[in-house]
């Protein structure tokens, strides 16, 4: 029995619509809340699961909305659900390409699965976690269409997808070992869940494919063909994801997606032709009036040459990912700052610094510079009014500090 049962039945589930209309429940505290609900329920099972799930919902608004609030979630679900506005675009892309019936593989509590379902796809949803797949039933009751089954995906073959009659695919490989394991990143795509290899295998008995990947994955491990694109949701990188060549209409290559407030943006290169092509190298130059901290899509991508060209801007060291120009231009895939002073990277200099510029409040980043933000902004002894970033990276290859201003966007 999972911790979410008592919620998929009665008492439960009433019991959970009643303190989910009554929001008062939202100005008690963790203690006092169990001790409202233990009030109403002998259950400690079912009291237990109500309180979990009403906090949980309440995280899970900064991912779904007010969608949160009508579905189940479980702590590993609500970690690793995909993002809303993400579910909706993978949705899109599929329904684009004619897919009728998805084999959702790794559901979790049901996000993606949810999105095609409401885009009007059939799904078959599997998972292997049996609290994972009690959410992801209730999660998808209400659609007719859908079917949640455990199965361990990694023992899926041909057979099992023409015996379902799948025309499309939708993987996430399990990228973490298992509680008992400390639930550790595994790095090695061979040791994924299935394994990256194994899934991409997949592709040529159901040509409509796209699987979630980790970030990091090494260009030369994706397929030529297919489009590798890396989203970041209002400036956290959250996806990198491949999509086959059935589902790329955009062709193959690399893009970076940067969704701020729901719009979506794309930046796209036509000199990397190829999902394994090698990243361009910007040109690198001095340090001019501007200075663009690139997305991390958009260094995920092999991107930041193309942004630079956008930009008329240059790189200020080879191997590090911060552009500068001397004229503004206002972009998406960037956060911007103007250049007011640079200096040793050390503590003293910097103090006299912004001390000189009225800087009293600082920001501090680093690229390539070994330092720690946190100690290095608690030892400077600030009296000014104004606020400021310190940018510890280097200039070529001398390690400095820059004092800049952060620029808005809506100031850009």
């Amino acid at each position: 029995m999972s911790s979410i049962d008592p919620l998929c039945c009665s008492p439960g589930r009433e019991l959970l619509a009643q303190w989910e209309e009554n929001e008062e429940y939202r100005h008690l505290s963790p203690m006092e809340l169990s001790l409202a609900i233990r009030a109403q329920t002998d259950d400690p099972a079912t009291a237990s699961a109500i309180a979990s799930q009403l906090q949980l919902r309440t995280q899970a608004e900064g991912k779904f909305g007010s969608l949160a609030r009508t579905m189940l979630w479980t702590r590993d679900g609500y970690e690793q659900a995909t993002r809303w506005v993400l579910a909706r675009e993978h949705a899109a892309r599929f329904v684009g390409s004619g897919a009728t019936h998805i084999g959702d593989l790794g559901c979790g509590i049901g996000a993606d699965s949810l999105a095609f379902a409401r885009a009007g796809m059939r799904v078959t949803s599997y998972d292997i976690n049996d609290e994972a797949l009690s959410a992801a039933r209730e999660n998808l009751s209400s659609f007719p269409s859908t079917r949640v089954e455990k199965r361990d995906v990694s023992t899926l073959g041909p057979e099992d997808f023409e015996a379902e009659g799948f025309d499309a695919l939708f993987a996430d490989p399990a990228r973490r070992t298992g509680k008992q394991g400390g639930s550790k990143r595994i790095s090695s795509p061979s040791d994924w869940s299935p394994s990256l290899d194994r899934v991409l295998s997949w592709a040529q008995y159901v040509p409509r494919l796209g699987v979630k990947v980790a970030p990091g994955i090494p260009y030369e491990l994706i397929p030529s063909q297919f489009h590798a694109r890396w989203t970041s949701v209002d400036g956290d990188l959250l996806e990198a994801a491949l999509w086959s060549p059935s589902l790329a209409s955009e062709g193959a290559g690399r893009s970076a997606c940067v969704i701020t407030h729901d719009e979506v943006r794309t930046l796209e290169d036509p000199q990397t032709p190829f999902a394994d092509s090698p990243a361009r190298q910007a040109i690198v130059g001095q340090l001019g009036s501007y200075l663009y901290e690139p997305d991390s899509a958009v260094i995920r991508a092999g991107m930041v040459a193309r942004l630079s060209e956008d930009l008329d801007a240059h790189l200020i060291s080879e191997s590090i990912a911060y552009l500068s120009a001397s004229q503004l231009i206002p972009t998406a895939f960037a956060a911007i700052f103007e250049v007011i002073d640079q200096v040793n990277l050390r503590a003293k200099n910097i103090q006299q610094a912004l001390r000189a510029h009225d800087i009293g409040r600082v920001e501090v980043k680093k690229r390539g510079a070994d330092i720690q933000p946190d100690v290095l902004r608690k030892s400077l002894k600030l009296t000014g009014s104004q606020p400021g970033v310190v940018i510890a990276t280097r200039i070529g290859q001398s390690h400095r500090a820059i004092i800049a201003r952060r620029i808005s966007a809506g100031e850009a």
